[in-house]
C-alpha cells in the first residue's frame, strides 16, 4: 500500500497519550491531521466486476475517475487512471496523488470513484458504476489500508454528505468476501495478533476463497483501493485550530461504566517555563570560547565514543555540550565535523554564525560524510554548500556511486538555485558542451547513439507487447520470439550502424542473434536478448516489463558501494553487482550473467557440491573441489546472505539465487525490499516504510556489537534460517508454479 515519508520529512509531530489507568499501561501514539502537509495519495488497485455487469460488453476499456469531496463540495479537479490495465483485466495498481493535503481535510471528506468504459470511443462513454468512501471513521480517525468498495451499477459516484453510492454497506448486507477483506485489513493494521506459521497457511486459503468467490459468487461489483498508511493513527484536528488541554466530562460514560480513550494533543509537549530555563542554562554553559582548551583523558574517551556513533543516532544534551566545548580542539579530526554540526543549536543566530565560521578551519571530510550534510537534518545553506564543495573534488567514478542520492538531495534544498542544483546542472552542461564543441567530430555521433538506444528499447517494448497477447508457456513464446525476428522485426538482426550497449557504452552492438535469444519462465516472461558485437563476440541482456526496476537499480547500487568499501579494507567477497537500467516506470534492462539457478542445480545434479565438483574438480581439494572455487562460493554466499538480511530483501527462493561456474553465488530480482513481501496477507512491515523500515535497516547492521558478539549474532541467524520449516513449503509451491509456466 502507499506509505507516507518519514515524520521528519513530512513535518509530522507524533503525540503520546498515557492511558495506564484504562488500557493496561499502554501508550496511545497518534498524529494530528493538521500536522500533515503531504498531498493526499492512495492507490487504485483493481475493479472486480459482478457476474452479469459486463457480460454484454466483450472488450471493455475501463478507467477510474477519482474525485475528492469536502463537506459535500468537490475539492480540486478529478484525476483519472490510465486506460490500460496491468497484468490481469481491470487491474491498474496506480498511485494517485491529489492536490489537496491531509491538513485540508475535514471529518466529512469523501473520495468518489466512478468507473467508465471507453470501448465505444470517446464520444460514447459508458458509466459502469460509482462508489464513495469517507476518509475518517466515526472516531475521527483517518482510514488506512486496503478497502473493497461496493460499486453501484450505472451510477456516477455521489460525493454528497448523504451519498447514494456508499462503498461500505451495513453488516447484514455484506458478502463473505467483504467480511474477509475487513478482517484482513485489521490484521494488516496489527489489530489481530500475528502467528507466523498459521498466518501463512490462512493466507493461502484466503486467497483461494477470494478468487473462488469473485469467480462464482460475486453478486456485486467492487473496486479495490489502498489508502495511505502512517506509523501511528491519524486523528482529525482542524488546521490552525487552537489545542485544548481540558478533558470534557462526557468522555466518561457513567451509565455504561466505560472509559473512553481521548487524544490529548498537549501530552508530551515542552513546558514553556522549563524550556526557557534550559535555554538560559544552555547559553551560559556554551558561552565558553577558549580556543586552547583541550579535553581530559576521560573527555577524549567520551568524544571518541561519540564519533563512533552511527549516523542515525541522536545526540543527547551532554554529548552536544561536550562537542561544542572542545570544538576548536576537534578541527583537526575530520570525522568530528558532522557530529559537531549536529550539536549546534541552529535556532540561535549567534551560535549558528560561530559554527559556520569554524567550518573552513576544519580538516576536509570524506565524500561519504559530505552526503550526510545533504540530508534533511541540515537546513543551513552554508553547511550544504560546504558539502557540495567536497563533492566537487571527487572523481566521476566516486560520484557515480552516489548519483541517485544526490538527485534525491534536491528535495531538501530551500531554493532551486542552491549550490547542489548548480553542481548537478554543471555536470549536465559539461556533457552538452562536449556535444556542441565536438559536433563535427564525435559529439553528434554520441547524441545520435542515445537516440538509437531509445529506439531499440521501444522496439523491445513492442516485441514484449506482441508476446503478451500470446497465452502460452515460455517455451512456445520463445519460438514465437524467433519468428518475430524473422518477420516484422527482421531489421533488428543487422543494425545499419553499431549501437553502444545501454548497459555498457564501450560495447558496440551490431545486431540481434535470434537463435540465442529466449523467454524466461517467470511471472512476466522477461526476454533474454543476445546481441552480436563488432569484435565478434556476444552480449546478452534481459528486457523486463511489469517490474519496478528502480528498486533493483537502487539495491545494485548499494551492493556496488558495499563491494567498493569492502575491497578498500582488503576484503573481496566476490560479489556480482551486475548492471541495471530502468528505462520506464515498470520496465528496464538487466545485464545477463552466465549462470544457473540453484533450483535447476538441485533438480539436475542433486546438490551444489555435485555441481561445483563437476565444474571445478580437484581430487586433492576439499570435497573434491578446487580450493579457489570453494573459497569463492563461501565468501559470495556469506556476502549476499548478510546484504539481503540488512536490506530486508523479500521473495527469496532458489530461482533467484544464481551460481556461476567459478563458484560465485549471487542474488537477482529485488522487487521486494526493506521488509516488503509479495503476499498481501503476509506479516506486514510497519506502515511508514521510509521511517520505520530504514530504522530497522540501521538496527540490522548491529553497530552496537563488537566483532565477537557480531559473529555469535550471525551464527544464531544462520541456525534459525537453515532450520526454518515454512520456507521449504514456500519453495515447493514456487517450483510447482514455475513448472506450469
Amino acid at each position: 500500500m502507499p506509505s507516507a515519508p518519514d515524520e521528519a520529512q513530512a513535518g509530522v509531530t507524533t503525540r503520546t497519550a498515557d492511558h495506564s489507568s484504562c488500557s493496561g499501561g499502554k501508550e496511545f501514539r497518534f498524529i494530528l491531521s493538521q500536522d500533515i502537509s503531504l498531498p493526499l495519495s492512495f492507490r487504485v488497485n483493481r475493479f472486480v466486476p459482478d457476474r452479469t455487469l459486463l457480460i454484454e460488453r466483450s472488450a471493455p476499456v475501463l478507467f477510474v475517475e477519482c474525485t475528492l469531496y469536502i463537506d459535500g463540495v468537490q475539492f480540486g479537479l478529478s484525476t483519472n487512471t490510465r486506460l490500460k490495465s496491468l497484468g490481469s483485466p481491470y487491474c491498474w495498481n496506480e498511485l494517485v496523488t491529489l492536490s489537496a493535503k491531509y491538513r485540508d481535510l475535514t471529518p466529512f471528506s469523501h473520495l468518489a470513484f466512478t468507473v467508465w468504459d471507453m470501448s465505444s470511443g470517446e464520444d460514447n462513454i459508458y458509466i459502469v458504476g460509482g462508489t464513495t468512501i469517507s476518509l475518517f471513521n466515526s472516531k475521527n480517525q483517518l482510514k488506512t489500508g486496503r478497502l473493497r468498495l461496493r460499486v453501484w451499477p450505472n451510477k456516477m459516484a455521489d460525493g454528497s454528505l448523504s451519498t447514494s453510492t456508499p462503498g461500505k454497506v451495513p453488516k447484514t448486507k455484506r458478502e463473505e468476501i467483504e467480511r474477509l477483506e475487513r478482517v484482513a485489513n485489521k490484521y494488516i493494521r496489527g489489530q489481530i495478533p500475528h502467528i507466523g506459521w498459521l498466518d501463512n497457511l490462512i493466507a493461502n486459503a484466503a486467497d483461494k476463497l477470494e478468487k473462488e468467490s469473485e469467480r462464482t459468487e460475486n453478486l456485486h461489483s467492487s473496486l479495490i483501493v489502498e489508502l495511505c498508511s502512517f506509523e501511528h493513527r491519524v486523528v482529525f484536528q482542524e488546521y490552525g485550530a487552537k489545542l485544548h488541554t481540558s478533558v470534557p466530562s462526557s468522555l466518561v460514560d457513567i451509565s455504561k461504566n466505560k472509559l473512553v480513550i481521548a487524544c490529548d494533543p498537549e501530552i508530551g509537549r515542552i513546558n514553556p517555563s522549563e524550556h526557557k530555563h534550559s535555554v538560559l542554562a544552555w547559553s551560559l554553559a556554551r558561552g565558553v570560547n577558549d580556543r586552547e582548551m583541550k579535553p581530559s583523558s576521560v573527555d577524549r574517551k567520551l568524544i571518541q565514543n561519540i564519533l563512533k556513533y552511527p549516523p542515525t543516532r541522536t545526540l543527547n544534551v551532554d554529548e552536544k555540550q561536550l562537542l561544542w566545548k572542545f570544538r576548536f580542539y576537534l578541527t583537526s579530526e575530520k570525522k568530528a565535523l558532522v557530529k559537531f554540526l549536529l550539536s549546534v543549536e541552529w535556532s540561535d543566530i549567534q551560535e549558528a554564525k560561530q559554527a559556520v565560521a569554524l567550518i573552513p578551519r576544519w580538516e576536509s571530510i570524506d565524500v561519504a560524510d559530505a552526503l550526510g550534510l545533504l540530508s534533511p537534518v541540515f537546513q543551513n545553506e552554508e553547511v550544504r554548500a560546504y558539502a557540495v564543495g567536497v563533492l566537487e573534488r571527487a572523481s566521476d567514478e566516486e560520484l557515480q556511486c552516489y548519483l541517485l542520492q544526490l538527485v534525491q538531495g534536491l528535495r531538501f534544498e530551500r531554493s532551486d538555485r542552491s549550490r547542489l542544483a548548480h553542481f548537478l546542472l554543471c555536470q549536465i552542461t559539461n556533457l552538452l558542451a562536449f556535444f556542441a564543441v565536438h559536433k563535427e567530430e564525435n559529439g553528434f555521433q554520441v547524441w545520435q547513439s542515445l537516440i538509437e538506444q531509445a529506439e531499440l528499447t521501444a522496439q523491445l517494448r513492442s516485441i514484449m507487447k506482441e508476446l503478451s497477447n500470446v497465452k502460452h508457456d515460455a517455451q512456445t513464446k520463445g519460438r514465437i520470439l524467433e519468428q518475430l525476428f524473422s518477420g516484422i522485426f527482421s531489421e533488428l538482426k543487422n543494425f545499419s550502424e553499431p549501437i553502444p550497449s545501454p548497459l555498457a557504452p564501450t560495447v558496440l552492438l551490431d545486431g540481434i542473434v535470434p537463435e540465442e535469444s529466449l523467454v524466461f519462465k517467470s511471472a512476466n516472461y522477461p526476454l533474454c536478448i543476445a546481441f552480436s558485437t563488432v569484435n565478434g563476440g556476444t552480449s546478452k541482456m534481459i528486457f523486463k516489463k511489469g517490474d519496478n526496476l528502480r528498486k533493483d537499480q537502487l539495491v545494485i547500487q548499494i551492493i556496488s558501494l558495499m563491494d567498493r568499501l569492502l575491497k578498500s579494507d582488503n576484503l573481496d567477497l566476490h560479489l556480482t553487482p551486475y548492471q541495471v537500467l530502468a528505462t520506464g516506470l515498470e520496465e528496464g534492462l538487466v545485464e545477463f550473467i552466465p549462470s544457473i539457478s540453484v533450483a535447476k542445480i538441485i533438480q539436475k545434479t542433486g546438490s551444489i557440491k555435485s555441481y561445483l565438483q563437476k565444474c571445478n574438480p580437484d581430487e586433492d581439494g576439499p570435497f573434491g573441489i578446487t580450493a579457489q572455487c570453494l573459497e569463492t562460493f563461501i565468501k559470495s554466499c556469506a556476502g549476499y546472505s548478510v546484504i539481503t538480511y540488512i536490506l530486508g530483501i523479500g521473495d527469496r527462493h532458489l530461482d533467484n539465487l544464481l551460481l556461476q561456474d567459478d563458484g560465485r553465488l549471487f542474488h537477482v530480482d529485488f522487487s521486494y525490499m526493506l521488509g516488503e513481501q509479495p503476499h498481501r496477507f503476509a506479516p506486514p512491515s510497519p506502515p511508514m516504510k521510509l521511517c520505520k523500515e530504514m530504522v530497522e535497516l540501521q538496527q540490522n547492521f548491529r553497530l552496537d556489537l563488537d566483532d565477537e558478539d557480531a559473529i555469535h549474532f550471525l551464527q544464531g541467524l544462520i541456525n534459525e534460517s537453515i532450520s526454518a520449516f515454512f520456507p521449504r513449503v514456500v519453495e515447493t509451491i514456487h517450483q510447482w508454479a514455475q513448472s506450469r509456466r
